[in-house]
């Protein structure tokens, strides 16, 4: 079968045999399955990258002693590790459900995306004469 538009001016299906419009349906579904999954992915990764910075900075106001000796306290690997601590601990908040962040950066990509999609569909069910 030969097709000559990608999409039916009158349905949002391909024209197309059944199994090629079920075909069809799949692939949307997993794409919006796979949309989902990296909106959710996203904003825990921002979420947890910004619980991170902000324990390191506190650890760093917080954890010298003013007059301390900077000295006693300059090992080199020091504040490596100390910052590779403080992204685990942000991470390990995120796992546990954070602080809210990441729900509302995902409730907001989430209605930017079907914002998306609907507009894609109406231009798609009114193409443009």
């Amino acid at each position: 079968m030969t097709v000559i538009s990608p999409l039916n001016t009158v349905s949002a299906f391909p024209v197309a045999s059944p199994a090629s419009q079920t075909d069809w349906v799949m692939r949307e579904a997993n794409s919006a399955h796979t949309q989902n999954a990296k909106i959710e992915k996203s904003a825990k990764d921002f979420e947890s990258i910004l619980l991170s910075n902000w324990l390191q900075q506190a650890e760093q106001s917080f954890a010298s002693v003013p007059g301390g000796d900077e000295d006693e306290d300059g090992d080199s690997g020091k504040e490596q590790f100390q910052g590779m601590a403080m992204q685990s601990l942000g991470a390990s908040m995120t796992a546990a459900g954070g602080i809210g962040i990441a729900k509302m950066i995902s409730t907001q990509l989430h209605k930017a995306e079907d914002a998306r999609v609907t507009s894609v569909e109406k231009s798609n069910q009114n193409p443009a004469k």
